[in-house]
C-alpha cells in the first residue's frame, strides 16, 4: 500500500478502522449522489420549459425579421432595422460590410423570389429600395 494511506501498516490503525474508511467514503458519495439526480416529472417539466422558451425565441425572431432586413455575408450586423427609405447601399453600410474587396454577387430574396443585383451598377449609383423582410446575400 502507498505510504500515508489510512490502512497503511505504518499508520498502526486497527483493522476495524481500516475497514470503516472505505465505507465512510462510499457513504459520502451516496449522500452527494441524490442531489444531482432528478425525477422524471422534473425532467419533463424542464424539457417543456426549454421547448416553450425556444418557441418564444423563434416567434420573436420572426416578428423582428418582418420589421428588418437580414444580410448574409461578410457583415458585422446582419439584422438591419427596416425604414421606408432603406436602400441596398444604406443597408450594406448599416450592416458594416467588411469584405476585403467589393462584392462579386448580390442577391435579394423577396417573398421567396431571388433577384440578382449587379454590384457594379450599385457602386455606380443605381441603388435598389428594400422592403421589410428582405434577405440580402452578399458574396
Amino acid at each position: 500500500m502507498k505510504k500515508g494511506f489510512p490502512c497503511d501498516s505504518s499508520a498502526k490503525m486497527p483493522a476495524l478502522r481500516c475497514l470503516a474508511y472505505p465505507v465512510v467514503l462510499w457513504l459520502l458519495v451516496l449522500v452527494k449522489l441524490p442531489s444531482g439526480c432528478t425525477t422524471k416529472s422534473k425532467a419533463n417539466a424542464a424539457a417543456r420549459a426549454a421547448y416553450s422558451a425556444g418557441q418564444l425565441q423563434a416567434t420573436e425572431r420572426i416578428l423582428q425579421s418582418r420589421n428588418s432586413v437580414t444580410i448574409f455575408g461578410p457583415v458585422r450586423n446582419p439584422l438591419v432595422p427596416w425604414t421606408q427609405d432603406l436602400t441596398l447601399a444604406k443597408a450594406l453600410v448599416a450592416s458594416n460590410y467588411y469584405g476585403k474587396s467589393n462584392p462579386r454577387e448580390i442577391v435579394i430574396v423577396r417573398s421567396g423570389q431571388p433577384m440578382a443585383v449587379d454590384p457594379k451598377q450599385l457602386l455606380a449609383g443605381e441603388d435598389v429600395p428594400l422592403e421589410a423582410g428582405d434577405v440580402v446575400h452578399v458574396r
